[in-house]
């Protein structure tokens, strides 16, 4: 099993849903680096469940322990370990359906991979709960890129058939309002999307949505080609997050539909004499190396598998098609959390690949 991610920002990651606790080693980090843990709690506490009815109810406060790694609130430069308990597990909501494979999950694949010997509850090492040790390295590695100009920004860009505005088409102000908010969405779109994600909730069913994030302050030269350019990386690490199914980048597949004329972010002189581009159109990336545009991505997450609305699948125990109602405590329209993950994993990959930069080049 790969539950490592990174080569210099590298994070080890271990636990079940259902297990005594989840948590990661972050590896890398500099010594003598202040890490701000009120900035890292804020973060924590946008990825984890609320009483809005719109998230999961699990209520875990994602209280965490730092085993090794700080001193006096700062790196040491040795491995960081954190430990997040689980105290609000309820496996008994899965115990019933051991052998009758949920629609959508990784039961019949792990169940497969590891020869039976896998814990099914809650999805196991699976879950979305293993995303909050994510966000938590997220959080220190977006720590090093504040200090260094970069910001990385989210935003949920649409839900089911219901668009939002892009970022782009928002002024500062506007971004740095939605970066605060518990759900990261712009004013003019929230209670449409809020009201959808209720409606599909009370129906037993779920919902997907796009999320959008924008990186800015990268400078041009960031990226290992071939097989560690810098969409290529990030593309490694948001298909790690579950429930993303698809990543693209700057127009994305919209590309495929232009041509070349139109395609082609043309390069200019800005009034301080810096290079830039008259679109960007490839999301802030030439040949896999960043060009000092902001970094643009979209990430389609899909509808929570889990929903208790009745569906058909198969009993493994007896070979027997049999339905299915699932039980458990489940967020209609995780792409609302995933929101925060995908921004964690944004600031990872961006981290290490200016550590990699550094290293190669000799300089940030």
């Amino acid at each position: 099993m790969s539950s490592q991610f990174g080569k210099l920002f590298r994070i080890s990651l271990y636990g079940e849903s259902h297990g005594n606790s989840v948590g990661c080693i972050i590896e890398g980090l500099p010594p003598g680096f202040k890490v701000d843990l009120g900035f890292v709690h804020s973060r924590l506490d946008q990825r984890k469940p609320d009483s809005s009815g719109l998230t999961t109810s699990r209520n875990e406060t994602d209280e965490y322990e730092v085993l090794s790694g700080l001193y006096d609130g700062k790196t040491t430069g040795t491995p960081l370990s954190v430990r997040f308990a689980n105290k609000d597990q309820r496996s008994s909501d899965y115990r019933e359906s051991d052998m009758v494979f949920r629609p959508g999950h990784a039961d019949y694949t792990g169940f497969i991979k590891y020869n039976g010997a896998n814990d099914p509850r809650g999805g196991g090492h699976f879950s979305g709960r293993l995303t909050a040790p994510i966000v938590f390295a997220g959080a220190i590695a977006e720590q090093i890129l504040i200090s260094k100009g970069i910001e990385v920004v989210s935003q949920l860009l649409s839900v089911g058939a219901l668009q939002g505005k892009t970022l782009e088409e928002m002024n500062e102000a506007t971004v740095r309002l939605i970066d605060g908010l518990k759900f990261a969405i712009h004013p003019d779109y929230s209670e449409r999307f809020l009201e959808e994600i209720r409606k599909t909730g009370a129906r037993g069913d779920s919902i997907g949505g796009v999320v959008e994030t924008v990186i800015t302050g990268v400078k041009p030269g960031i990226g290992e080609p071939f097989f560690d350019s810098l969409e290529s990386t990030l593309a490694h690490g948001l298909f790690s997050i579950p429930g993303v199914k698809g990543v693209s980048f700057g127009a994305g597949f919209g590309l495929s539909r232009m041509n070349g004329s139109v395609a082609n972010d043309r390069f200019l002189k800005n009034s301080k004499g810096t290079v830039i581009t008259a679109t960007n159109r490839s999301g802030g990336i030439n040949g896999g190396i960043s060009n000092g545009m902001p970094i643009k991505f979209d990430c389609a997450v899909k509808p929570t598998p889990s929903i208790a609305m009745a569906q058909e699948t198969l009993d493994f125990g007896t070979m027997e098609n049999s339905m299915l109602s699932i039980k458990g405590r489940h967020d209609p329209c995780v792409a609302l959390r995933a929101v925060h993950v995908v921004r964690a994993v944004a600031a990872m990959v961006i981290c290490d690949q200016i550590f990699i930069s550094r290293g190669v080049n000799g300089s940030d």
